[in-house]
């Protein structure tokens, strides 16, 4: 009994850490909505897309275990964050103006 006891806790844990999972990285997709105007029209449908797969009940693998959630949801994260990274290497490098040189971009070591 004892032993049975051991394995249910340790099954509710699990359990609780990728609920928990999920969650924080919900609502850091979230955070990347102000953004999406600017990422055209593949960061919205990731974006929505994470979140709906996240929040439907049809799941690849059923709703106890979370661990496709955090897929998708990690995935939406990294695609956001690489759309993000180029949107402001665009914005630094503008039509028109001089390429920087590489005295001009070195930052002193402290």
């Amino acid at each position: 009994m004892n032993e049975h006891y051991w394995l249910l806790a340790l099954a509710a844990l699990v359990v609780a850490a990728t609920l928990v999972g999920a969650i924080l990285l919900a609502v850091r997709v979230v955070r990347t909505r102000k953004m999406l105007g600017t990422l055209g029209v593949g960061g919205k449908v990731a974006f929505w897309g994470a979140l709906a797969y996240t929040v439907f009940p049809i799941d690849v693998l059923p709703d106890p275990i979370y661990l496709d959630d955090i897929g998708v949801l990690a995935g939406a994260l990294i695609y956001l964050g690489r759309l993000v990274q180029q949107r402001r290497a665009a914005e630094r490098q503008l039509p028109g103006q001089p390429e920087p040189r590489d005295e001009e971009t070195r930052r002193p070591v402290p």
